[in-house]
């Protein structure tokens, strides 16, 4: 086993890193019907809400960033900004994901402190999940565990990757890419402490999008893990 990181349990959230993570669809061009799409993953039982939009529109994006901080308060819930550690600061999210070409994670702790969540991208590295758990990430996510519509192009990563990072990691890892309510399991029974999901709900109108996250979110409570073998 790796040596703990020093922000391995966040004091506010680390026992939140668990569960239904949901990814809002880039750029969603209607603030009200996304609210009313987080809410709906909400009610469903989605425990984290990343918000991603990569657009340039500031205004806006800082608007609804402060609604769905006040959406995911109301449900229990954390609040994490795609990319963007400034916005997260600004609005006081619960922290903030990170991609491999983005902000450094040292220069993100630095700005949000250590109360903050932060995730790392590791594509399909188990030696990046590593050095990020070293470095001071929060959880480590891999993909595409699937055929992801909405990154058709990401490279897959086998199920046993799952597993593996299990055995030598003590952050959370979450799985993400292509995930439904059919294929969730796989993931979670080979190691996954999250499962991230975006067109999978967005994709549909409440109450589906209710519906399929509740689906998401009873399978944590569904039994045991087990270890994927071979």
């Amino acid at each position: 086993m790796t040596t703990p990181s020093p922000h391995t349990s966040p004091g506010r959230a680390g026992s939140k890193l668990r569960g239904l993570y949901v990814i809002t669809p880039d750029g969603a061009p209607d603030a009200a019907q996304l609210q009313t799409r987080v809410t709906a993953a909400l009610r469903g039982g989605a425990r984290i809400v990343q918000y991603r939009d990569k657009s340039g529109d500031h205004g806006r994006r800082l608007e609804t960033a402060h609604a769905l901080r006040e959406l995911c308060e109301a449900h229990a819930a954390l609040l994490i900004i795609n990319d963007d550690a400034h916005l997260a600061h600004a609005i006081d999210a619960h922290g903030v994901h990170l991609g491999q070409q983005d902000m450094p994670l040292e220069d993100a702790r630095a700005l949000l402190g250590p109360e903050a969540v932060i995730g790392i991208t590791c594509h399909e590295r188990l030696d990046r999940a590593i050095a990020a758990e070293l470095g001071g990430a929060d959880y480590v996510a891999f993909g595409a565990a699937f055929p992801s519509p909405t990154k058709p192009d990401a490279a897959r990563v086998p199920l046993m990757l799952f597993a593996q990072a299990r055995e030598v990691l003590n952050v959370p890892v979450c799985a993400i890419g292509g995930i439904t309510a059919e294929n969730a399991s796989e993931v979670i029974t080979a190691g996954a402490d999250m499962v991230a999901v975006s067109s999978g709900v967005f994709d549909r109108p409440d109450p589906e999008a209710e519906a399929e996250a509740r689906r998401l979110a009873a399978l944590f409570r569904a039994g045991q893990r087990y270890k994927v073998q071979g």
